[in-house]
């Protein structure tokens, strides 16, 4: 009797201690507290996820996964996911089963060019911005749904790629992140009712009047200015798409020089009348709805105002008055 009592005894202990040692390994959390990433591949077991969490620091077996897959059930997502504190097995099961893979957010403002995006794709360590550049340009199949029947093939996506903020990861191929960005394009586009025979006309326009004008309130007036223009068969002379040109020269150097207003480029407006070949920029919701309604006005000229507004005129003389009083103004020091 007092054998099995012992047994008893050292059984119930045996069966404490791995209660406890169970308790403490799901319950207890473990873990990096600095960052650390773990790229899960596509087709990767859960024995195999669990020696790889337990290599990074994530876990402390790595069997905790095939425990919780076997009494939870459900699959588990392939990615890159980042630890950076602390937590019990049932918290990293539960961001594998949800699929919580690490994102970087891209923010794209309105009137960004494919330079600029490029450039912040670059920063964002999502891609080198030469080799963005080349997938925009060699990928312009991705806009053929907002071009006119019998058009020429663009060269580039500009104009369509969207602003706005977007979640990538570092497996986001440069066709994915683009093609991400012109669908918010088509979703724009389509509540404003924006007819594919119209984008490139309508999103040009758009462009042009982004890089011009600051007061939102503005933009439909300044359309209208360029829509008179145009009429009139006047150049619309506007200073962003001669930047432009010097930008796909590659000799933009910050300042517009005389040469530069005198190049033989089709985006230079003071020496070609019309619009230019295609966008300048990729314009927000505001700009695009200014050029599919443009305001009915008689100015036909505008120039900035220091503050960032416009000051319109239907005259030349006032308009030459209008550019003289800016230039004063400018030369004055800044209090």
């Amino acid at each position: 009797m007092r054998f099995a009592a012992r047994l008893l005894k050292v059984l119930f202990l045996l069966i404490l201690i791995v209660v406890a040692a169970i308790a403490f390994l799901f319950l207890v959390p473990y873990g990096p507290h600095t960052e650390q990433f773990v790229d899960i591949a596509p087709g990767t077991s859960t024995l195999q996820m669990g020696r790889q969490l337990k290599q990074a620091g994530v876990l402390r077996t790595g069997y905790e996964l095939q425990v919780l897959r076997f009494t939870r059930g459900g699959s588990l997502k392939a990615g890159e996911y980042r630890f950076d504190h602390p937590a019990t097995p049932a918290e990293v099961y539960d961001r594998l089963h949800r699929g919580d893979v690490y994102t970087i957010a891209l923010t794209i403002p309105e009137g960004y060019n494919i330079f600029d995006i490029a450039g912040a794709v670059q920063a964002a360590g999502l891609d080198s911005s030469a080799s963005f550049l080349a997938a925009e340009r060699a990928h312009t199949e991705l806009i053929r749904a907002w071009r006119p029947p019998g058009s020429p093939q663009p060269t580039s996506l500009e104009g369509f790629l969207f602003p706005d903020t977007y979640k990538f990861n570092h497996h986001s191929t440069e066709v994915e992140m683009l093609g991400a960005m012109v669908k918010r394009f088509a979703e724009v586009a389509t509540r404003l009712r924006l007819q594919p025979a119209d984008a490139p006309r309508v999103v040009t326009m758009a462009s042009l009047i982004e890089r011009e004008v600051r007061v939102p309130s503005e933009r439909p007036v300044v359309a209208g200015v360029f829509e008179n223009r145009l009429r009139a068969g006047m150049p619309l002379q506007t200073d962003p798409s001669v930047i432009y040109a010097s930008l796909l020269n590659g000799t933009w150097t910050g300042v517009i020089h005389q040469s530069e207003l005198h190049s033989d480029s089709p985006y230079n407006t003071y020496t070609h009348p019309g619009l230019p070949p295609g966008p300048i920029c990729n314009p927000g919701v505001a700009s695009l709805q200014a050029a599919l309604r443009p305001a009915q006005t008689d100015y036909m000229y505008f120039v900035a105002n220091p503050d960032g507004s416009s000051k319109f005129a239907k005259q030349l003389d006032e308009h030459n008055a209008n550019v003289a009083q800016y230039r004063q103004q400018s030369a004055q020091p800044q209090k």
